[in-house]
């Protein structure tokens, strides 16, 4: 039995976020681990020809809809972020900095940029405006920015979304149990039965 789940994520999307809100209650309820794996969504569509769902007019108003109506199922905020999209490549260097050097403080860095893109929502491609959030969230935004701009961060974030893409993700939440992989936070109970079988 496969007591792990890596879960490939980029905060810019919504559906990450509301994988994010439920990962760590489910895996608690099959008692196994969230493998925390930041990657570039940006990058992920690059190398796969992927697209934002949103780059289809009316793909994106159904899944603005329906991004809704998984929040509220699980009963948490979402307010779609009205600057989307945001360029998140200093958001996911910051979050592997945080993983990599202060991993204590890695889910609360999360809690606070995740927030800030989709409970708040703010601007967060505004180097001000996410130095703020930051700063409210009990970070220093110029250790942050110091930790995103080490190569090895830089690195780190790289083998992330290229293995992400290498295991045959092309999007953003990607969950891995095992070799099985699943897209989407609305596949969170395929993943409960990999978890569990």
């Amino acid at each position: 039995m496969n007591r792990t789940v890596e879960f490939f994520f980029d905060v810019g999307s919504p559906t990450a976020y509301l994988a994010y809100t439920q990962l760590p209650a489910l895996a608690a309820a099959c008692g196994a681990q969230v493998v925390w794996r930041p990657m570039l969504l940006g990058g992920v569509f690059k190398a796969t020809g992927n697209a934002s769902p949103i780059s289809v007019p009316a793909k994106g108003r159904w899944m603005n809809d329906d991004i809704q109506r998984w929040a509220r199922r699980y009963g948490v905020p979402l307010v779609f972020n009205p600057h989307f999209p945001i360029n998140t490549l200093p958001l996911m260097r910051g979050a592997v900095g945080v993983q990599m050097r202060e991993p204590e403080a890695f889910l609360r860095y999360l809690d606070v940029v995740f927030g800030a893109m989709w409970r708040e929502p703010r601007n967060l491609g505004d180097p001000a405006v996410l130095a703020e959030a930051l700063r409210a969230g009990g970070f220093d935004p110029a250790s942050v920015a110091a930790l995103a701009a080490e190569p090895e961060v830089k690195a780190q974030l790289i083998a992330n979304t290229g293995e992400a893409v290498a295991r045959g993700a092309f999007g953003a939440p990607t969950f891995f149990v095992g070799e099985q992989m699943f897209f989407g936070q609305d596949r969170l109970e395929f993943v409960r039965e990999a978890l569990s079988g």
